[in-house]
């Protein structure tokens, strides 16, 4: 049924890695497939059967060519470094080429504990796992470059966490697994080599135009620090045009590939704040909401810094090298998030006032406590004349009322007309996202009672996250009170 595997990295040499087999599950169960994703991928689905898919998935039984292992990486969590962590409970099988002609990972999530793990069982709650699943497929149908789910398989065992719980096996696919914290494991370690052959291997399978470019060495290397730089100011604009709060944006959760990774303490904002926290282990806001684009900034410095003898042999040449790299992020990103923002308030056109007529949204945003997500999918309703059901959304509108002139006055000096502006804003403006309340929901249907409906109705929904759906409005609403989350965990 799987595809041919490849096996990059496992040709690498083996302290990139450490050999490891998936640690068999009693009773797998296949409960969530994405066919579509599996298609894409080049599965032979004519030959796909639940109960053996449910034993590759589960790590029961290894796919004829993959050979499975766990990555080594390092990493600064909350700002302190650890220099090993690695995969404390995944198992890369190995790459495959999908149908476009382009290489992903395919990794076991919860296969048990490997010589990485760190006091842990190695193994993955249902929970955290159907988490995973659902925002990252729903990231993805947003348009937000992201690991993406292609199994979920529960495996016949109860966990320990907060409370007991079903154990459960994700299929991740990525475009690769490489972080910061890979480049970290052997920059700490003094292995230049190994920097090196990490560093090519990044080029050749997400930045190849730095290999046909006619420059040297060097600034081979100083291109892919520039190429990761841009990436990650356009994915963390994405967030932040999303209210999307990431939680937990260590070095090792930072990709060389510019694809988010890790759904553990994750959230959308309702209720418009950028100090929101939601994970319950960051109790200085490190990773709010409003911090995200500088962390990613910080995460990037992290990153040049295991370049600096790739790029120049005088090491305060390429210390200057890569410091100009790292100061010229901020402008990339503040052209990025202008963009995404532009787009959500219908505008094509580039003005100097643009970024004040953004925040000061924001700002009466803020004041009147208004949902994120239906505040700018409310606001095609009022190109022309104001809108109650916006208006209901702010606990003060005078904020909104003020603004909306402004806002009016700038759309006029656009060139299309309002039905071709409101439809231009309702295809970047989602009406339907995650809200943490109602994954909350599907997830204690599945752990508490096994029923999966809620989880597959709630997928179904956000499967066309732009596209108003008849007798799905509930999707839309924010929490009520009793329902309201703000802390968030990790699966571990």
């Amino acid at each position: 049924m799987f595809p041919e595997f490849t096996l990059r990295f496992a040709r690498l040499p083996e302290r990139f890695y450490l050999r490891f087999d998936p640690v068999p599950v009693p009773e797998p169960r296949l409960v969530v497939f994405n066919r579509p994703l599996a298609e894409a991928l080049g599965f032979d689905l004519d030959a796909f059967e639940a109960q053996g898919a449910a034993r590759w998935f589960s790590g029961n039984r290894v796919p004829q060519g993959a050979e499975p292992l766990a990555q080594a990486y390092a990493g600064h969590q909350f700002g302190h470094f650890n220099p090993r962590l690695g995969d404390g409970r995944a198992v890369l099988l190995g790459e495959v080429t999908d149908r476009e002609g382009h290489l992903r990972d395919i990794q076991l999530k919860g296969a048990g504990m490997t010589p990485f793990s760190r006091g842990a069982d190695g193994r993955a709650p249902l929970g955290p796992v159907l988490r995973e699943y659902l925002i990252s497929e729903a990231m993805h149908r947003l348009g937000v470059p992201t690991t993406r789910a292609l199994a979920a398989v529960t495996s016949g065992e109860r966990l320990f966490r907060r409370v007991p719980e079903p154990g459960a096996v994700l299929t991740r696919v990525a475009a690769s697994h490489l972080r910061v914290g890979t480049f970290q494991y052997f920059a700490a370690r003094d292995d230049g080599e190994a920097v090196r052959m990490l560093a090519d291997m990044a080029i050749e399978r997400h930045y190849p135009g730095l290999l046909t470019a006619e420059q040297g060495e060097g600034e081979r290397y100083l291109g892919l620090l520039e190429a990761v730089a841009d990436r990650q100011a356009s994915l963390v604009a994405k967030w932040m045009g999303l209210g999307f709060v990431h939680g937990v944006m260590n070095t090792d959760n930072c990709t060389i590939s510019g694809e988010t990774i890790d759904y553990g303490p994750c959230a959308f904002m309702e209720a418009y704040s950028p100090t929101m926290v939601f994970s319950s282990i960051d109790e200085q806001g490190r990773y709010a909401y409003r911090n995200q684009p500088w962390i990613a900034q910080w995460n990037l410095a992290r990153f040049a810094e295991t370049l600096i003898s790739l790029i120049d042999d005088d090491q305060e040449t390429a210390v200057a090298k890569a410091t100009e790299v790292i100061k010229r992020y901020e402008p990339w990103y503040e052209a990025e998030w202008l963009a995404v923002m532009r787009a959500k308030l219908g505008l094509e056109r580039e003005e100097e006032g643009d970024r004040e007529l953004v925040e000061a949204l924001l700002e009466a945003m803020q004041a009147g406590r208004a949902d994120f997500t239906l505040t700018f999918r409310r606001l095609s309703e009022a190109l022309e004349q104001d809108a109650p059901a916006l208006f209901e959304l702010f606990e003060t509108g005078d904020g909104l009322a003020a603004w909306l002139p402004r806002w009016r006055e700038r759309l006029a000096r656009e060139t299309a007309d309002a039905g071709a502006i409101a439809a231009r804003m309702n295809g970047v403006n989602p009406l339907y996202i995650p809200r943490n309340h109602q994954v909350e929901r599907v997830i204690a249907a599945a752990v508490e009672h096994d029923d999966f409906g809620p989880f597959e109705a709630l997928g179904e929904v956000l499967a066309e996250p732009f596209t108003e759906q008849p007798g799905r409005e509930e999707y839309t609403q924010p929490a009520p009170s009793t329902e309201r989350v703000f802390r968030t965990f990790c699966g571990t």
